[in-house]
């Protein structure tokens, strides 16, 4: 190996006496000489590693890295070599990377040009995280049984995430859009070898706050993290970590990483969401639309409550007519009164009359004295049926009242009771037709309309096959909005091409926005 420094005697040392004298190099020269001996030192080499990170960028060229457990290896593979790749390196994969070794001097970085991959079985992390998954399983740590539901509406979130990225705040924009809740953010490092530590103490620390305190006890934990490799992500793979997710006493929503990162919170979590936004989207529902329902419900309520009066005030009135009127029960007695009383005054005079004639054909025949007695014993007698009379008359009456009381108590009994069960009959009604609501909510194809799909009826009647669409003169076409009418076209609608399969190397997964 060439030396790049050499030296042309004793006072050409660094820091000696000759220092001035010493050849001074450009950086384009010496970058250029130390490019020169390692691709003079490594020409063609064969290295084997667990891929790391891996970029696909919209060149096509392909960039990873090789590492093992004490060095990292950036390698890069351009557009025509990584097409002609019969294996393409996916992170946790160990591969033998064939090519040569060359420098960038515009990073001052090394690493190697790949022109061929092979597997060589599974990394070294890859299978210690498996390794450590499946002893956690066997714990019962990701067990479903032990997940808890997450609250419908939190009153308080806490966040266990960095403070200074882009996570928190796209969690709090999008809890202020949706609902606004008060959000306990415990700043943490999501990388690194603090990472662990740190995330699991947060999440005993939210477990430990008192209820009711001065401070107050969140209802949901959200533990978030961007998008990263697998190095990046591990300290959520961390048994600490885990273990403090499995043990939180609160629901806990796991969103580390994008849609494709898996870490082992994940299936300790209650739940896993696919980014940081999607947690705050699981954590609390649309303000909007839940006012917008309760308006719906109370509305329909109001239908409901009306209508159901309308149907007992109905009932009640014909229950009543069945009971009769008051004046109907005390109509009889009236009348019989009425009638008594009517026919009293009449005999009275005949009495008085016929005993004025008997008077006077006996006033011949009796003296004063016979006459005095005759009357005094007539008064009697006539004392005697006005007192039999009168409480005769005023039984009738009582009787006559008494019954219509009677009648009026036993009214107003069974309108009482009808009282008393309207609103039991009233709620009973109302559950069962929320029920059927519910129901028919289930089971109706409207909400089936609602995410996209349609029905096609002919004459009144689904359709469900081409030939028999096409045979039909008309087609009416159910949407979620409405209903239209078209014609069928006889002509076959023309089949859209697929695209072309890019072999530049260039594909993988886009943005998940």
């Amino acid at each position: 190996m060439m030396d790049l420094f050499e030296d042309d005697g004793p006072e050409g040392n660094a820091g000696g006496p000759g220092q001035d004298n010493a050849h001074a190099y450009t950086v384009s020269e010496l970058s250029g000489a130390v490019k020169r001996v390692i691709e003079g030192e490594f020409g063609l080499v064969r290295v084997r590693g667990e891929v790391g990170r891996v970029s696909r960028p919209s060149s096509g060229h392909l960039y990873f890295d090789l590492k093992d457990d004490r060095a990292v290896l950036a390698a890069i593979a351009w557009k025509g070599q990584a097409a002609r790749m019969a294996v393409r390196p996916e992170e946790g994969m160990e591969v033998i990377a064939t090519g040569r070794m060359t420098t960038f001097p515009g990073q001052s970085k090394y690493q190697l040009i790949v022109e061929n991959v092979e597997p060589a079985g599974a990394g070294a992390l890859m299978a210690m995280l498996e390794k450590r998954r499946q002893q956690l399983q066997a714990e019962g740590l990701f067990d479903p049984a032990r997940k808890r539901p997450i609250p419908f509406l939190p009153e308080v979130i806490g966040v266990v995430t960095s403070p200074s990225g882009a996570v928190i705040r796209d969690i709090l924009h999008r809890l202020r859009d949706r609902f606004p809740r008060k959000v306990l953010i415990w700043p943490v490092a999501v990388q690194g070898q603090a990472c662990a530590p740190e995330v699991a103490r947060a999440i005993a620390g939210f477990n430990a706050l008192t209820p009711g305190g001065s401070l107050p006890r969140p209802d949901l934990l959200i533990v978030a993290r961007g998008g990263g490799s697998l190095e990046d992500l591990w300290g959520f793979n961390e048994e600490i970590v885990v273990r403090a997710a499995a043990g939180s006493a609160i629901p806990l929503i796991s969103a580390v990483g994008h849609e494709t990162d898996t870490t082992l919170i994940d299936f300790a979590a209650d739940l896993r969401a696919p980014t940081p936004t999607a947690a705050a989207e699981l954590a609390v529902p649309v303000r909007a639309d839940l006012m917008a329902q309760m308006a719906d419900w109370q509305a329909r309520m109001g239908r409901c409550m009306t209508v159901q009066g309308d149907r007992r005030r109905q009932r009640l009135g014909d229950l009543a007519r069945l009971l009769g009127r008051p004046e109907a029960l005390t109509a009889a007695p009236r009348q019989r009164l009425d009638l008594t009383g009517g026919r009293l005054e009449p005999a009275l005079r005949g009495l008085a009359a016929d005993r004025r004639a008997r008077f006077e054909r006996l006033a011949g025949r009796a003296g004063p004295q016979a006459l005095a007695g005759f009357l005094a014993a007539e008064r009697r007698h006539l004392t005697l049926w006005g007192e039999r009379l009168v409480p005769a008359l005023a039984r009738a009456l009582a009787e006559a009242r008494r019954a219509g009381q009677r009648d009026r108590e036993r009214l107003d009994l069974l309108a009482g009771r009808l009282a008393a069960a309207l609103p039991a009959a009233l709620n009973r009604r109302r559950d069962r037709l929320e029920g059927l609501d519910r129901v028919l909510r289930g089971v109706g194809y409207t909400a089936t309309l609602a995410r996209g799909y349609a029905v096609v009826r002919a004459g009144g009647q689904p359709v469900t096959d081409r030939a028999a669409a096409a045979a039909a003169p008309l087609l009416e076409v159910e949407f979620r909005d409405g209903r239209l009418t078209v014609r069928p076209d006889s002509q076959p609608a023309p089949q859209p091409r697929r695209p072309a399969r890019d072999d530049r190397g260039g594909g993988g997964q886009g943005s998940l926005f």
